[in-house]
């Protein structure tokens, strides 16, 4: 058998004669048996349409698809007998405990009762689910139920494995789990095609499928879209500038094609051909490539000039912004949900225009912080004040002052994204000449005049994230507080994004984000680190990682302190019960 999955000139559309989209347009490449291949693209690119035609589960408007030595077409059945398949939102019964989700699915795949017990101990073990057999699928955190999805498509050990974004809205921690799984599979033989938003994730596959527009870029092993890149990534620091500062002075020269905060610096991927400008007290440090790097280069050719940020208007003067004014306040917080303390004593400032983190854990207590943080969920006790208003007697006051993204898409996909954006004008109550002001306003400082017609609902994920945020912003809130934004968006929209971010926080607000992506909390002045309810660190990026330094690893990344502060203090606690 000449590979595990082959597809051969592939196309696929979707609509009608009046308004088609073309998913994938004559799509070739070849899958190697026993390897893992990433499948890597920007929002749009095609990727869940590769996977569902893949799954047999769409069948192509032309050319061939050969799964196992088997014709999609017309032995689908066969194919998805020896296959298994997760998609991005894996269909997982809440109300069903552990167990009752794998008789489901044991069901559906015909796996005998007497091949069930040893198969469930066998999967509740790799996923470490053991303990929580009987705990239903809704009270699991993001990365367990991850993990149990991932464990109901390995009922029966298939020959080839899709995963769809299996690790979107997952921790550092549940995600170097479920790696372990993955790679695990492949030395027992599983051929894995797996697509991923996290350029560190593509790294550790064996082969990358880069896919833009429907068309295949390029296929080979990350070193072979590395390779080409040496000698134009550098690591820059300055001794007269802050961080974010030089990455903006960075961001500004043409020579430079993306330059991303990374510990102490910025991380820089220079044009080809480029000589590293001079920008004030830099010193610039040659650094092998990344496959972000790679992927940001390949992009930047195909893809159309990015839109530009336009600068919000400063409402306050810099040396108001200077000054540590203190927005939001919290102290001891508390949440009980019946006997379950989610989150306890909590504390802890927050300044005007700081971007400010709040990291944890899937569990550990920060989205309930957050809701609560934002007046969707009452606190059990303790102090939480949001721009001079108590947010326990003036709810509504105190919520006048905030601007919301939620971490799923919570707008109307059924409406246009004109209608969307009037809505919320609506909602905080805009009328007459400032209402038509801030709707045009959007739809200039989002580019989103092409699509305003369209249902927000059709948008790209990343047209999504623009609209959301947009939408938040059309009250010019003093404080915006963001949920998980850019969970399963491309490196390129993720790039957007901050910049934006950074723009606005320039501009004296005040933002508070979640997030799992530990390049992201770089971005941040200040984090919070949450543990089991608790806060367990708190100071800059720096003061974060530095906790976490040792003699073996004096310079810990992000998501390496992360792991370790975490798991160090899981262990304190389980010792001391």
């Amino acid at each position: 058998m000449d590979g595990a999955l082959r597809f051969t000139q592939v196309s696929k559309s979707f609509g009608t004669a009046r308004r088609k989209v073309t998913a994938l347009a004559e799509v070739s490449f070849t899958i190697s048996t026993g390897r893992i291949t990433g499948l890597i693209g920007p929002d749009g690119a095609g990727k869940t349409t590769l996977m569902r035609l893949a799954a047999c589960l769409l069948m192509p408007d032309a050319g061939t698809i050969t799964v196992l030595g088997l014709d999609g077409k017309s032995q689908a059945q066969a194919i998805q007998s020896q296959i298994g398949y997760m998609p991005q939102r894996f269909g997982l019964y809440e109300d069903l405990t552990v167990r009752e989700n794998l008789n489901l699915y044991a069901d559906l795949q015909g796996l005998a009762h007497t091949e069930r017990k040893e198969r469930y101990d066998a999967l509740l073990a790799l996923t470490a689910l053991g303990p929580f057999g009987d705990r239903r699928a809704g009270q699991l955190s993001g990365g367990m139920k991850q993990k149990l999805g991932l464990a109901c498509a390995l009922l029966r050990v298939p020959r080839l494995l899709l995963l769809d974004e299996p690790t979107v809205g997952v921790d550092p921690i549940s995600r170097r789990e479920l790696w372990a799984i993955i790679q695990g599979l492949r030395e027992q033989g599983v051929s894995v095609l797996i697509s991923t938003s996290y350029m560190d994730e593509a790294e550790r596959c064996d082969d990358i499928i880069l896919l833009h527009e429907g068309k295949v870029l390029a296929q080979g092993p990350p070193s072979a879209f590395t390779t080409p890149l040496e000698g134009r990534c550098f690591f820059v620091q300055s001794a007269e500038l802050s961080r974010r500062l030089l990455q903006q002075r960075l961001q500004a020269e043409p020579a430079v094609l993306d330059a991303r905060l990374e510990t102490s610096g910025v991380r820089v991927l220079l044009a080809e051909g480029a000589a590293p400008p001079s920008v004030a007290g830099a010193e610039w440090h040659r650094v092998p490539p990344h496959f972000a790097d790679a992927f940001f280069d390949r992009l930047h050719a195909e893809r159309a000039s990015p839109d530009p940020v336009v600068t919000p208007t400063i409402r306050v003067s810099p040396q108001e912004i200077s000054k540590p004014e203190t927005v939001l306040s919290v102290a001891n917080l508390n949440r009980f949900f019946g006997s379950f303390h989610a989150v306890k004593d909590v504390s802890f400032t927050v300044h005007r225009g700081e971007v400010f983190g709040l990291l944890g854990a899937n569990g550990a207590g920060k989205s309930t912080t957050f809701r609560m943080l934002c007046g969707l969920l009452p606190a059990s006790s303790g102090v939480l004040n949001v721009a001079g208003q108590d947010l326990r007697t003036a709810p509504a006051e105190a919520r006048r002052q905030i601007g919301y993204v939620a971490q799923k898409f919570s707008l109307y996909a059924n409406l246009s994204v004109a209608q969307n954006l009037s809505f919320f004008a609506s909602a905080y109550g805009l009328g007459g000449a400032r209402r038509r002001e801030r709707l045009a306003w959007a739809a200039e400082e989002f580019a989103l005049a092409p699509y305003l017609a369209q249902n927000a609902g059709d948008l790209p994920l990343g047209f999504k994230q623009r609209l959301a945020l947009a939408a938040a912003l059309l009250h010019e809130p003093p404080i915006l507080f963001l949920d998980e934004p850019t969970s399963g968006v491309d490196p390129l929209a993720r790039t957007e994004f901050w910049r934006r971010i950074n723009a606005y926080s320039a501009a004296g607000t005040t933002v508070l984000v979640t997030t799992h992506f530990m390049e992201e909390a770089e971005y941040c002045d200040h984090l919070v680190l949450m543990s089991l309810g608790e806060v367990l660190a708190s100071g800059t990026p720096a003061e974060i990682r530095a906790r976490a330094a040792t003699p073996e690893r004096p310079n810990p990344t992000m998501e390496e302190a992360f792991i370790a502060l975490i798991e160090a203090h899981e262990a304190t606690l389980r010792r001391s019960r």
